[in-house]
């Protein structure tokens, strides 16, 4: 019966000869490829005083962007959160009160914005799903810590510094939407 791909092979199923049944020459040969390495450059570097140069595709820390006068990009909407295939961001929004004009671009604004960075698999979705452009990816390293809490960054971690130049004031204050959270958090985690 003929293959219907025509790419069938016919295998021949000869007999070994000594050297094949004695297997010298493949274990001179694989100890040969060992003894070769053994003379050969060092691959390791010593990383925190040398680092390896990284890929132009390289996707590392996240980061949330301001706007050119200092403001939050993020709008709350909640799309990097649905594009997300890890579900490692966690957003809750809130309305912007009066006089928070200089520090919320929009009138809805991420009172909360956490990304857990055990869970990112770092693919770039919420980059590319966020219509404002205010989360991207840098070359930054995530760097190690040894307590899980630590890998899960807020706003405090993601958000870019304000340049000295920009008219606005951000103290570290937190909203009473955030104090609620951060209680629920708890009280789901203790439970």
């Amino acid at each position: 019966m003929e293959s219907l791909s025509n790419r069938s092979k016919v295998v021949s199923n000869r007999k070994m000869n000594l050297w094949e049944k004695i297997y010298l020459p493949a274990v001179i040969i694989g100890l040969s490829v060992t003894i070769k390495h053994l003379f050969k450059k060092k691959v390791t570097i010593r990383f925190p005083e040398e680092t390896r140069k990284f890929s132009d595709i390289y996707r590392g820390k996240h980061v949330l962007k301001r706007d050119d006068e200092g403001r939050e990009r993020c709008t709350a909407c909640g799309l990097c959160a649905i594009a997300c295939p890890a579900e490692a961001i966690i957003m809750v929004a809130a309305e912007r009160k009066p006089g928070e004009e200089n520090l919320y671009r929009e009138e809805k604004y991420a009172a909360i914005y956490e990304i857990d960075m055990i869970r990112c698999i770092f693919c770039g979705l919420c980059e590319e799903a966020c219509p404002k452009e205010a989360i991207f990816l840098t070359k930054e390293l995530v760097p190690s810590e040894y307590e899980r809490e630590r890998f899960k960054y807020g706003k405090d971690i993601l958000l870019e510094p304000v340049d000295p130049g920009k008219r606005i004031d951000i103290s570290k204050r937190q909203t009473k939407e955030v104090l609620e959270f951060k209680k629920d958090k708890s009280k789901r985690h203790n439970k």
